[in-house]
């Protein structure tokens, strides 16, 4: 069992349900959802992974809908958003060349901090729950793309995981570094706090590179023998 944990898979929780929720409610405002539309992509895109997780280790109820500080944090998180989109969006029309006032590259750039965040929380719980190391690190990474699964697929978009740069790596590449650290007997506070930065990190270097995973070779026009 780990030791000590508790409060850290709690905040990695609340941290993660956050930004995440921030990213769903800026997808719903861009699709022109309302507010009770913002609210429900806020919750599920920063709830979903973690539901997800609970059921594959067999908690029920799912910590997401018993732990009241998670539901807050992505009510505030859609909150926020449909309060002071309209003042951002003014401030983004007076400086259009500022890339980090673009939804989409916020967007992004949340996905990536919850990415990073939940890929670290769900192995640590996984790892709670006595899963084998394997289990840990699959756990973790469908952990951290969970909620930005759901969210992208609620609002009718293909998937990030599915069509961006490096994504899914990231995520089980940072849970395999948890699951070793633990194997090693190095898993403190700060050694998964290391591990939510090397994922955030690599994750903002696939970006900016547009580092991608390798793709089937196509040969021919566009939309041959896919009829």
């Amino acid at each position: 069992m780990l030791t000590d944990t508790a409060t850290l898979q709690t905040v990695l929780d609340v941290v993660g349900v956050l930004v995440f929720a921030l990213s769903g409610a800026l997808v719903a405002v861009r699709r022109g959802l309302d507010l009770f539309g913002i609210l429900v992509l806020s919750w599920v895109a920063g709830v979903g992974g973690g539901i997800i997780r609970d059921l594959f280790l067999g908690r029920t109820p799912p910590v997401a809908v018993s732990d009241w500080r998670l539901l807050a944090a992505a009510v505030a998180a859609g909150l926020l958003v449909f309060a002071l989109h309209g003042t951002w969006r003014e401030m983004a029309a007076r400086n259009p060349d500022a890339r980090w006032q673009r939804v989409p590259f916020v967007v992004r750039l949340l996905d990536a901090a919850g990415l990073a965040v939940f890929a670290v929380s769900g192995a640590l719980v996984a790892l709670d729950a006595e899963a084998g190391p394997l289990a840990a690190t699959l756990i973790g990474g469908i952990t951290a793309i969970g909620g930005g699964l759901l969210r992208d697929v609620l609002a009718r978009e293909v998937p990030e995981v599915l069509r961006r740069e490096l994504y899914a790596v990231p995520a089980l590449a940072g849970a395999a570094l948890v699951v070793l650290l633990h194997h090693l007997d190095a898993l403190t506070p700060l050694s998964a706090w290391l591990a939510v930065v090397f994922v955030f990190a690599t994750r903002v270097v696939a970006v900016a590179l547009d580092l991608n995973a390798p793709r089937a070779l196509r040969s021919g026009t566009p939309g041959d023998g896919e009829r």
